[in-house]
């Protein structure tokens, strides 16, 4: 009887790795060397790493922009408290380099499992929630100067566009003035070797950025972004990280101006804020995100006047709303400004606020037909 022969398992080809991937994976080679070099010498291995506080982080009036500060955390392996985190900080950043070898991505919720074991010996798991995970990747950001999409992960999608550009997605051409009703997905990896413009095929004047889905599908069903001849997006709300990333590029690469048209409440200007400045959490990435030169095109306080708005629109204030408008006012971006100060004490006087879905109380088209295109001819807006 023949023997069998022993099953090989194919090797998987070996990956090219882009010139963005090559430097990120030598950046965790290298903190993987320096752990080796640390025992090999009998030193204690550990890291620093920038911390992501209020305390260290800076406005730069220069810049117009948030800034990281210089302090820093060390996270030491031989130390009792600190262990459990410099391992972590270790897994998260051999995931990230195995990805970078396939040449793969995966999500947030992927990389949780795929570092989620128990501890042999013990009863302990590397991991019990996602949200422990997370905050070892911005931190590994921060510590490798690195964006998570480098790292090869990503966030669910969340944000659409359309318009008039067309661009490259990963090789495949998107149109997106052709993009129906729900628009192109706005990827949570945008960067240029994802997505690839070209000057030649966007003939956009500006991008208009709506809060919510609800209202971005208002002026998309009224063809403003064809009327206008502007790109049109969304954030569903508070922009994820994907979203702001996008803008960035379209307003830096194709030199476009973007308006911002945001709620009357102190959530919609810290999303004006964050957009505009870039957010305390995410300070390390303000460079790749944050744009000054926003726009805030509305809602304003002084609208439900100006609009002749039945008081059935009125959303009355609650001590959130109140204390968190205060802290916006004191923003050091909006501190100095008088219109911000003027828009913010009449909200607060007014002691309610408005939602853009209220100007559908004039008529279903009144904001893509009058409102906004009053507001960008009379260039009236807040910055």
């Amino acid at each position: 009887m023949a023997k069998k022969k022993p099953t090989t398992v194919a090797k998987a080809p070996k990956v090219k790795l882009s010139p963005r991937d090559e430097k990120t994976a030598e950046r965790l080679t290298g903190l993987a060397d320096r752990v080796v070099t640390a025992a090999n010498n009998r030193k204690d291995p550990f890291v620093d790493i920038p911390s992501r506080t209020l305390a260290n982080v800076k406005y730069s009036p220069k810049k117009k922009i948030l800034e990281m500060g210089n302090a820093t955390n060390r996270r030491q392996l031989f130390d009792l408290s600190q262990a459990k985190a410099y391992m972590r900080t270790m897994l998260v950043t051999s995931g990230c380099k195995k990805l970078i070898d396939q040449g793969k991505s995966t999500s947030l919720r992927g990389l949780f499992y795929m570092l989620k074991h128990t501890i042999e010996g013990v009863k302990e798991n590397t991991f019990d929630e996602q949200g422990e995970c997370d905050t070892i990747i911005e931190d590994v950001e921060v510590l490798l100067s690195s964006i998570r999409e480098e790292l090869h992960l990503y966030a669910e999608n969340r944000g659409a566009m359309v318009g008039a550009i067309t661009l490259t997605d990963k090789g495949d051409e998107i149109n997106c003035a052709r993009m129906g009703s729900g628009g192109y997905a706005i990827p949570s990896i945008v960067e240029p070797d994802v997505i690839v413009f070209d000057k030649k095929r966007c003939t956009a004047k500006f991008i208009l950025h709506v809060e919510k889905g609800t209202v971005w599908q208002r002026f998309n069903e009224d063809r403003f972004w064809e009327k206008h001849n502007c790109i049109l997006t969304h954030g569903a709300g508070q922009p994820p990280r994907g979203v702001r990333r996008m803008l960035h590029r379209l307003h830096n690469e194709l030199e476009l101006p973007l308006y911002c048209v945001l709620d009357n409440d102190p959530w919609g200007y810290y999303i004006y804020s964050v957009i505009k400045q870039g957010s305390i959490n995410l300070a390390f990435e303000s460079q790749r995100m944050a744009i000054p030169e926003a726009k805030y095109l509305g809602l304003r306080s002084i609208d439900f006047e100006r609009c002749q708005l039945s008081d059935s629109v009125k959303i009355s204030l609650n001590d959130t709303d109140r204390k968190r408008a205060k802290q916006v006012a004191q923003y050091p971006w909006f501190e100095k400004k008088p219109k911000w100060q003027t828009e913010i004490k009449k909200m607060l006087s007014n002691d309610f606020k408005l939602e853009v879905e209220s100007l559908i109380s004039k008529d279903i088209s009144y904001v893509t037909e009058e409102y906004v295109p009053a507001r960008l001819r009379d260039q009236d807006w807040l910055d």
